[in-house]
């Protein structure tokens, strides 16, 4: 027998099955070429020639002149097929022996190595030259019994049901909790406003003006220092602070605890920041028995949380949906295959029902009327109409006889067909197609990953500029306190001007990390 080698050729500009034919009839022809396969999704054509006529730089030349794109593929490990198996009946560490030096001495088993603990048999094998049925016969007829480890076949790895429903919770818990607060905001606001007219029209000395506002509900003192309004907006802001932002707390510490810093911990820390000055201050003003209520931000947490959580949630539902087409591509896919043996002039001998997994290249696949084809080959006996709508988006049957090639997850319509399969396992059409709408999936896109670079110095910044604007006020307040006097409204005459200054540095600082929190590049 003349010495054949095998190679494998990328092929890009292939558009659809015509392509395919185009390339397989001309190649044949060749001199040196025994056969030649090409998966369309997959782009790449596996070449057997014989390598004293032709060599596979002058194989992706010939597929060069008929207008396609064509480059030797160097890991020709492409083509190795692996099986994953359960081995039942092991006792010790000698029928683990046993088993890989059998199936290691079979020809065209590559590796094989047997875990005696779980039970389970990793091979890799040449698909050309053994199938996974004749693998798991071997192991048969050492007297143990093989079973396939059951693949998953729902996408359930996809799913994002779960996030959703997180998401969605942190929502509504948020914003129940954001609306009475965000109420009591504009009440003070559109108060605040009539006051400011009214103090405008008649002019009201100081005192009467003093004596007008802590008339109003809300900044009626419950306690010394502590109104109506601080007290309700404490309230919802803790379950919010707790129940709302728990997965931001949890992802926030994952981040730091691999030393980086992500959207999560601005939001921590911004929200904690906010809500822990806000408690502080409170208790300062009630220690003081302050007659002026201070100035909280106990609206924050409430509001940001609110709007990231739906951010985080409608994203989700996004997600979701595509893997929803790909859960629904998945299902697509046969899970069984009727084998058949024939005899002389294509007489049926026997056939038997296996696990797609299971069939191997070259293996004769009879698909009934209203079956699927469970991978992808060439018709060898039959007429038959076939509805590939699945993969070409025809409406109309096509029609097939022998000769011609079917797609796996294709629905036979009205008459038997054998075929021979061509492509099994992880190189079928439908596969490939499930494959690259994963990795699409799991890819980011280049503005996301420059976006999550931009982040990580973000926070950092953000952090440091609020730092400076801390120091920047105490500064300047120690220095001129006039200009600080003319910014802090409504500060109490009573306390030192050292406090004074450094709260409202505290203030000015909370406000830069608020502000700069839910910042909309890792919203987008």
């Amino acid at each position: 027998t003349k010495a054949v080698s095998k190679c494998y050729v990328q092929v890009t500009g292939m558009t659809c099955a015509s392509c395919v034919a185009n390339i397989e009839r001309n190649l044949r022809r060749e001199d040196g070429i025994h056969s030649i396969l090409v998966a369309l999704m997959a782009g790449k054509a596996e070449v057997r020639y014989n390598p004293a006529v032709i060599q596979p730089s002058a194989i992706a030349e010939l597929i060069q002149e008929l207008g396609f794109g064509a480059t030797v593929m160097e890991n020709c490990g492409e083509g190795d097929g692996i099986l994953e198996l359960v081995v039942r009946g092991m006792t010790c560490a000698s029928c683990v022996h046993k088993i890989e030096s059998t199936l290691m001495k079979t020809n065209g088993v590559l590796y094989c190595s047997v875990a005696l603990a779980t039970n389970k048999a990793h091979i890799k094998y040449d698909p050309e030259v053994i199938g996974p049925r004749d693998v798991m016969q071997v192991i048969k007829d050492l007297g143990f019994t093989t079973s396939l480890v059951k693949k998953d076949r729902s996408a359930s790895h996809l799913d994002h049901k779960q996030e959703i429903r997180q998401w969605k919770r942190s929502f509504v818990v948020s914003l129940v909790f954001c609306v009475p607060v965000m109420g009591l905001m504009i009440y003070m606001m559109v108060m605040d406003s009539q006051l400011s007219d009214a103090h405008a029209h008649h002019n009201m000395s100081n005192e009467e003006m003093e004596a007008l506002h802590s008339s109003m509900v809300l900044e009626y003192q419950l306690l010394p220092g502590l109104s109506v309004m601080n007290f309700l907006s404490f309230l919802f802001c803790v379950p919010v602070q707790m129940f709302g932002g728990w997965h931001f707390y949890i992802q926030a510490y994952k981040a730091l605890k691999h030393k980086t810093a992500n959207m999560d911990v601005l939001i921590v820390l911004a929200t904690s920041i906010a809500f822990v000055y806000s408690f502080v201050i409170l208790l300062v003003a009630m220690a003081e028995k302050a007659k002026v209520n201070p100035v909280t931000f106990f609206d924050t947490p409430p509001m940001l949380f609110v709007f990231i959580s739906l951010g985080r949630w409608l994203e989700h539902v996004a997600k979701g949906k595509t893997s929803e087409a790909l859960a629904r591509l998945i299902s697509l896919q046969a899970t069984e295959a009727t084998i058949v043996t024939l005899g002389p002039d294509n007489v049926l001998l026997s056939e038997e029902q296996v696990d797609v997994e299971l069939v191997q290249r070259g293996d004769v696949v009879k698909v009934i009327p209203g079956g699927k084809f469970p991978v992808d080959g060439r018709v060898i006996e039959g007429h038959s109409m076939v509805d590939e709508s699945l993969i070409t988006g025809e409406a109309m049957p096509v029609t097939k006889k022998p000769g011609n090639t079917v797609i796996a997850g294709s629905i036979n319509q009205n008459g038997s067909l054998l075929i021979s399969a061509t492509h099994v396992g992880a190189d079928t059409t439908l596969s490939q197609i499930v494959k690259l709408v994963e990795e699409a999936q799991t890819s980011k896109a280049p503005i996301q990953q420059f976006a999550d670079k931009l982040s990580g110095y973000f926070v950092p910044s953000i952090v440091a500029v609020s730092v400076v604007t801390l120091f920047a006020w105490i500064i300047i307040g120690f220095v001129d306190f006039q200009i600080v006097e003319k910014y802090f409204l409504g500060y109490n005459k009573s306390i030192s001007a050292a406090e004074v200054i450094i709260r409202f540095a505290f203030q000015a600082s909370i406000t830069v990390l608020c502000i700069a929190c839910p910042c909309s590049l890792g919203l987008a």
